[in-house]
């Protein structure tokens, strides 16, 4: 009850009532809020502070910026689904408030698509090496089950297209990347492809900021091959996973093309299927699928483990 009350109390302000219509939409940061809702950083930080405390709002640290959004938590989502839903989104002032909000989503679109455009030809020439992404995600959504009542964690984000690829079929997706570049793409891609169930924030693979047990599947897309440390980003996948859970690993079969190596920053080139096994087993995990998809000259490997 006293939860409930507190909820009330926090929402019951014409602009914490705005500042919740707007998160609802999606991931902004004070600066962003400061700009729609036409009020001064030290009113609207109050506003968004009486909020976070209420349980309404969740805060997410993004090096220097911090991002809100409606709050996620088992004990306050049903709560926070209910409040934002009695929201009179035909009000004046609030309508006004989602047409700014629209100026500001396209300002992020056209940042981000400036960067993709960026190294768009670098992505394009690994992705020349192997087969089409395409196969790789039908592979990939054919050897995971999913019955739309699933947790998804995705390491190593980027722009988000795992995210993308499963949300019809998920309950709830999270996004980790340490880039703020790539998550800025990645919010473009789900404001864009209105993904509500979905939404990142700025992690490390070795330390993701989620508590043990959170997940029923978690995805490692394309990601082991830059880091020198596979077994610890696997384990951190490990220990994210309820019982049951299973991991969801893409990378590179063993190569010798050192140009990824001098070029695009690759530690490793590639990982056989023992290599994979055997992290997997001292995580707990027992690997359950492998699928091989050829290229030429790189072979995209799909493993499949279970907690």
């Amino acid at each position: 009850m006293d939860a409930i009350l507190s909820a009330l109390k926090a929402i019951g302000e014409p602009t914490r009532m705005r500042v919740m219509a707007l998160c609802a939409q999606g991931d902004l940061t004070v600066s962003e809020l400061v700009h729609i809702l036409g009020q001064s950083q030290p009113r609207v930080s109050r506003h968004l502070k009486l909020l976070c405390e209420a349980g309404l709002l969740q805060r997410l640290r993004e090096g220097s910026w911090v991002f809100h959004r409606l709050s996620a938590e088992p004990h306050n989502a049903s709560m926070v689904e209910k409040l934002v839903n009695v929201i009179p989104y035909d009000d004046e002032v609030i309508v006004r408030d989602l047409q700014r909000l629209d100026e500001v989503k396209q300002e992020r679109a056209a940042k981000a698509a400036a960067f993709f455009n960026t190294n768009a030809k670098s992505w394009g020439e690994i992705r020349a090496l192997h087969v089409d992404d395409q196969e790789v995600e039908a592979a990939l959504r054919d050897l995971v089950t999913l019955t739309g009542t699933e947790e998804l964690l995705d390491i190593g984000t980027g722009t988000g297209r795992l995210l993308e690829l499963f949300s019809p079929y998920i309950k709830q997706g999270w996004g980790v990347d340490l880039s703020s570049e790539m998550l800025a793409i990645a919010r473009a891609k789900i404001e864009e492809g209105e993904l509500g169930n979905c939404a990142v924030r700025q992690g490390d693979m070795y330390q993701v900021p989620f508590s043990a047990d959170s997940f029923d599947l978690v995805t490692i897309h394309q990601v082991l091959h830059y880091t020198d440390e596979p077994a610890t980003a696997i384990g951190e996948a490990a220990r994210v996973l309820r019982k049951n859970g299973k991991l969801a690993i893409v990378d590179f079969a063993p190569h010798e093309e050192e140009t990824l190596r001098t070029q695009y920053q690759h530690h490793r080139l590639g990982f056989s299927d023992e290599e994979i096994s055997r992290i997997c087993r001292d995580c707990g995990l027992n690997v359950t699928h492998v699928k091989h998809l050829p290229g030429t000259p790189l072979t995209v490997t799909l493993w499949i483990a279970e907690k």
